[in-house]
């Protein structure tokens, strides 16, 4: 696929709207079943862009799990969800209105952290699919970087010396969401999800060489000191939170995003709790691969199993 500023396909419209990152899609009901050559224009799309936007898509759940389908297997929403709509397992509901119940303190999302999704599994997943349903009428702007990005923007021997390290990913990260007293805390300490994968990955499609850290999920880097760890993550952090590589996107109700887990960090909004406002977005998740690195070695589960779907 050409890079211009417009792509014409046979079926679809493909519009790149940052330098790094982000491509919006248009030209595509999202209602109707995708042909085959749609399916594969978007993959493509998506292993180059890392994250597409797509606009007026007024969708329900079972449309939106359709979708996703075919570009792998869905998961069940998230290893600790208990919210999800009874008929609908796949879809985790982002919604405000349940935040202040789940965690024990008001929020209008889980993390305000730049994160990989769930990247505390053994195998996180492949991408993730998200709409929105109640947007507020200003704030709530999700943000993407692209992680490949970032990593082919360090010098040569900063990726050299990262390459053979190895750091742990926990649900929770170092500092947690939630109240230390509310009941999902007791459900993440009751069943941890704790795995060492390679700071830096290689991604499975592409061959790209990804940055694999991310501040919500990375507590340490194993092998140095506590000192060395911090020092060595927070450089990396500001690397990847670069606005160079990032792209921010305004959601309206019908708005959905689709992004390469694998390949990106996304960052929630900061911007509404001292607003009054509702903001409710369905996600789904699709089954990923173990991270493997540099020198071939997989990721290690240190608690929790693998995260499949149907």
């Amino acid at each position: 696929m050409t890079t211009v500023n417009e792509i014409p396909t046979t079926t679809l419209l493909i519009t790149p709207v940052a330098g790094h990152i982000g491509a919006e899609i248009t030209g595509i009901d999202l209602r109707t079943e995708l042909s085959d050559q749609q399916v594969a224009e978007i993959t493509s799309a998506l292993h180059e862009y890392k994250v597409l936007f797509f606009r007026d898509q007024h969708i329900g759940h079972a449309e939106h799990i359709a979708f996703s389908r075919r570009f792998g297997a869905v998961t069940p929403s998230h290893p600790y969800d208990d919210d999800a709509p009874t008929e609908f397992q796949e879809i985790l509901a982002v919604d405000s209105r349940l935040y202040e119940k789940r965690f024990g303190i008001k929020k209008y999302t889980y993390t305000n952290h730049w994160h990989t999704d769930v990247s505390a599994l053994i195998n996180p997943p492949a991408a993730s699919l998200l709409r929105a349903e109640i947007a507020p009428a200003r704030g709530g702007d999700t943000s993407w970087t692209n992680l490949a990005a970032a990593y082919n923007g360090l010098p040569e021997s900063l990726k050299k010396f990262i390459e053979g390290l190895r750091a742990v990913h926990r649900f929770g990260g170092n500092r947690p969401a939630w109240n230390e007293e509310s009941d999902y805390a007791k459900k993440v300490a009751n069943a941890p999800l704790v795995t060492e994968h390679p700071v830096v990955r290689v991604h499975p499609v592409t061959g790209e060489r990804v940055l694999f850290v991310n501040p919500g999920f990375t507590t340490h880097i194993v092998g140095l000191s506590p000192a060395q760890s911090e020092a060595v993550l927070q450089l990396l952090f500001d690397e990847l939170s670069n606005p160079a590589y990032t792209v921010r996107f305004r959601w309206e109700k019908g708005s959905l995003a689709f992004w390469d887990n694998r390949a990106t960090a996304h960052l929630a909004p900061s911007d509404l709790n001292h607003l009054d406002v509702t903001r409710v977005l369905y996600r789904t998740t699709l089954e990923g691969d173990i991270p493997v690195g540099v020198d071939g070695e997989p990721s290690r589960s240190i608690a929790g199993q693998q995260f499949t779907g149907a």
